[in-house]
């Protein structure tokens, strides 16, 4: 054998292979010669009497000289034989090891195998003494029935006919025959091959016995009592019909017909046949309207009860609560006003933490809820909403939920626009305001200017002799703070505020977001009960269980009370910002409310889109022919932003030119917003919000831009401009010059031209011209020649002759009227 692991070997070649010179080859074809130093064969020779081993190996590799491998000396010959004999050895005590294992595991498979069948017997037998047992208490049934058949016979017999009384009554109490001993044996044999065969068939139940109702499944006793009954009414000559039991049958918009009839207690066939005759050819698994199955059930006897699909929602219905179950909570305080008037600021300097350091640009872009702890032990929850214009609705939120408004008014430029807007929704709100007007640290701070405007919108402080706090506070230097809280702390008294923290909770969703790590998330005020860990609720057209609650310090707590908000994790999916949650006692509530309120969402959608005639949606694809759309997707952080993007984008563009929101929601950009995003030719606007790995490279690939931002106004702006774009120029005329036509000649190869002189202006040769007869356009156009004398000359100054000849156009007279004109176009921009 070959050491050389496949390698090819050293070759002697050459002529007459001389020795010490050596021609080694390699692949490919190339040779190399080389000199090798030669040496003789070494001859190992025996000692004389040297005694020559036997047995097999030790003989082949030691016994023979010329057999043993050269340079393995006595000794290590002998150290290799006693190496063979151990690893022999321990080769015959492995096997013994492996027979006794094996032994041993078959020994075990023997006693499995005795065990079972020991249990199987047992079993066996438990089953026999049962089918025995079943036996005997069918005989004792039948018994049973039969003296009942023959009591129900001998009333029968009374009743028919008193004369034969006697004979009958003698004929049914006549000892029976006697069984003869042939008779009792053939009964065995039977008895016997009927017990061998429900031994054989045992467990198994065949369709035959499942419709004769021979199986294992006895009649109940009703059926047994009802069925004596019919013997009884039917021995005595006459049947009687049972009394009708009325139903109260709850009646829904759409029900099936066998539902129909489970619910009256009546045969499905009846009910079918009910049907047909009214001309209803239906079966029993078709729906019928209210309608329809009211007839039915008013024909049947039963009455009618209605109800509706949103019945499923009685489970959270409010009800009224004792005075008695109802203790003090804190008051929600709503912080609103103008965008940089100091909202946060102002928070910031009550909680002595800093929030707008978290905010992009300083903005506060969602509904951040807290809890503050007074100096006098008072809790005190803040919600902080946005003031700029694209969070109407978020700051209409905050109003619904809360109980007393902080108006946030700069002393240096007093009453804004979202200033008035706060207003408004605390009045629609009914809630009371308290008037904080901030920044009166500045020199250009003037209070009174603010108070003077607020009376315009009906809000009279009590320093003009009204019935609204107002408090002067600077965030920075921290004055009017204590004013503030005790004016907080005087209108919570007043409003006298209650829950009862031991009913089941309900709260407001302030803000809702996809978190990648957590799963749906939603900030929640509770508003009534307590909120517990491992509740099951229900949150608008989501439901889920709670798996965790982090309060507004990023801490885990196991229950959360009234005017209390906390993060809840354990959606299964993103709700709306501004839904209601409701605790429910059971997971099927809450799945069953959800999926009605989101069959109802999507009815009411198919709807709107379904509520118009043909000449409404000819209509609309005109007007959307006409209008250029720029589409676009937008992915935000939380709901609350995607739906304020959503509803400013709405507000961009004009009869030309809209934008229209493709997609929006919440979570990171992913490859399915980017594949829209490409079949629309749209741009992917994220707010907060990145695109992963797999959606820049599917991005960069079909050319989908994504940009993101973090400042909403930024986003806005341009939107507005790229939509701008999509905007037609504007094309305006500017009068260069008026010419009168006093002679028309006929020129060969050129038609009829005009000799007119220039009354007004300059006439271009480039420029657009109309001809105007008594004053009436009847010819707009451009020139084909412009000359002066015999030269083409690209425009003639007023008061000099010149002459003129229109493109496709010769009806021109004397005294005729050309008017030079040229046309730019202005680019235009969305307001």
């Amino acid at each position: 054998m070959s050491d050389n692991d496949g390698k090819k070997t050293l070759g002697l070649r050459g002529a007459g292979g001389r020795p010490g010179n050596v021609k080694q080859s390699f692949s490919h074809g190339r040779t190399k010669n080389v000199v090798v130093e030669t040496k003789r064969k070494r001859v190992v020779v025996p000692k004389p009497g040297a005694a020559k081993p036997t047995g097999g190996a030790s003989a082949k590799a030691g016994g023979d000289p010329s057999r043993r491998p050269a340079g393995i000396s006595d000794a290590e010959l002998e150290r290799r034989m006693r190496a063979l004999k151990a690893a022999k050895a321990r080769e015959v005590e492995e096997a013994a090891e492996r027979a006794a294992a094996e032994k041993a595991r078959e020994e075990e498979r023997n006693r499995r195998r005795a065990e079972q069948e020991a249990k199987e017997q047992e079993q066996r037998e438990a089953e026999e003494k049962a089918r025995a047992k079943a036996d005997e208490e069918d005989r004792k049934k039948r018994e049973t029935e039969e003296a009942a058949k023959r009591a129900a016979a001998d009333a029968a017999a009374a009743v028919a006919a008193p004369k034969t009384e006697a004979p009958a009554r003698a004929q049914a109490n006549k000892p029976a025959p006697a069984a003869t001993p042939r008779k009792n044996e053939r009964d065995q044999r039977q008895n016997r091959s009927k017990a061998r065969d429900d031994g054989r068939r045992s467990g198994k139940l065949t369709l035959n016995q499942a419709l004769s109702g021979d199986g294992r499944r006895q009649k109940s006793m009703a059926a047994m009592k009802r069925k004596q009954e019919r013997a009884r009414q039917k021995a005595m000559g006459g049947s009687v019909e049972r009394e009708k039991v009325i139903r109260d049958v709850q009646l829904p918009e759409t029900i099936v017909v066998s539902e129909l009839a489970n619910r009256m207690a009546e045969r499905v066939a009846d009910v079918v046949k009910s049907l047909m005759n009214m001309g209803m050819m239906v079966t029993q698994n078709q729906a019928l309207d209210a309608d329809t199955a009211e007839l039915i059930i008013e024909e049947f006897g039963h009455k009618v009860v209605r109800v509706s699909d949103a019945d499923v929602e009685d489970v959270i219905a409010d009800n009224d609560e004792d005075d008695g179950d109802l203790v003090s909570r804190p008051p929600v305080i709503t912080i609103m006003g103008h965008v940089d008037h100091g909202k946060t600021s102002l928070l910031d300097a009550i909680r002595d933490a800093k929030v707008v350091s978290g905010e992009a640009g300083g903005i506060t872009q969602h509904i951040g809820a807290y809890q503050v702890t007074t100096d006098d032990g008072v809790t005190l929850s803040f919600l902080d909403t946005p003031g700029h214009a694209a969070f109407t609705s978020m700051r209409s939120r905050g109003a619904q939920v809360t109980d007393i408004v902080v108006l946030v008014v700069a002393a240096d430029d007093s009453v804004m626009p979202q200033t008035i807007e706060a207003i408004n929704h605390a009045k629609a709100a009914k809630v009371p305001m308290i008037v904080a007007i901030n920044k009166i640290d500045r020199p250009a701070a003037d209070p009174n200017k603010v108070r003077a405007e607020l009376l315009q919108h009906e809000v009279i402080v009590e320093a003009m002799s009204g019935e609204v706090q107002d408090v002067e506070v600077s965030a920075i230097t921290g004055q009017g703070l204590d004013e503030l809280l005790e004016a907080i702390a005087l209108q919570s008294e007043i409003l006298e505020l209650k829950a009862n923290p031991e009913r089941a909770a309900q709260g407001a969703v302030i803000e809702a977001q996809l978190d990648v790590g957590r799963g749906p998330v939603a900030t929640v005020l509770i508003q009534k009960g307590t909120l517990k860990q491992g509740d099951i609720f229900v949150v608008g057209e989501q439901y889920g269980k709670v798996r965790a609650l982090i309060n507004d310090k990023g801490e885990r707590v196991n229950e959360a009370g009234p005017s209390v908000p906390v993060e809840v994790l354990g959606l299964n999916g993103t709700p709306e910002a501004g839904d209601v949650l409701n605790v429910t006692e059971t997971e099927a509530q809450a799945r069953e409310i959800a999926e009605y309120r989101e069959q109802a969402a999507k009815d009411k959608r198919a709807a709107a889109g379904a509520a118009t005639t043909l000449e409404q949606l000819m209509q609309k694809a005109k007007d959307d022919k006409n209008v250029a759309e720029m589409p676009i997707l937008v992915k935000a952080d939380v709901q609350g932003s995607a739906e304020a993007i959503v509803q400013a984008m709405e507000k961009i563009g004009n009869d030309e030119v809209r934008v229209r929101v493709l997609h929006s929601g919440v979570g990171a950009i992913s490859e399915s917003d980017i594949g829209l995003a490409e079949a629309s030719g749209a741009p992917v606007m994220g707010f907060n919000v990145r695109a992963n790995a797999s959606a820049r490279s599917t991005a960069n690939q079909k050319g989908v831009e994504i940009r993101y931002y973090s400042v909403i106004y930024d986003l806005v702006d341009d939107v507005k401009a790229a939509a701008s774009g999509l905007l037609s120029a504007e094309i305006r005329e500017n009068f260069i010059g008026y010419a009168e036509i006093k002679e028309v000649f006929k020129v060969s190869n050129v038609g009829k031209v005009a000799g007119c002189i220039v009354t007004e202006g300059v006439a271009r040769r480039s420029a657009g011209v109309r001809l105007l007869r008594d004053n009436v356009v009847i010819h707009e156009g451009t020139l084909k020649t412009l000359k002066r004398f015999k030269d083409e000359v690209p425009e003639v100054q007023s008061g000099q002759e010149c002459g003129m000849a229109f493109e496709n156009y010769d009806d021109v007279r004397p005294k005729d009227v050309i008017e030079i004109f040229e046309r730019e176009e202005v680019t235009r921009t969305l307001a």
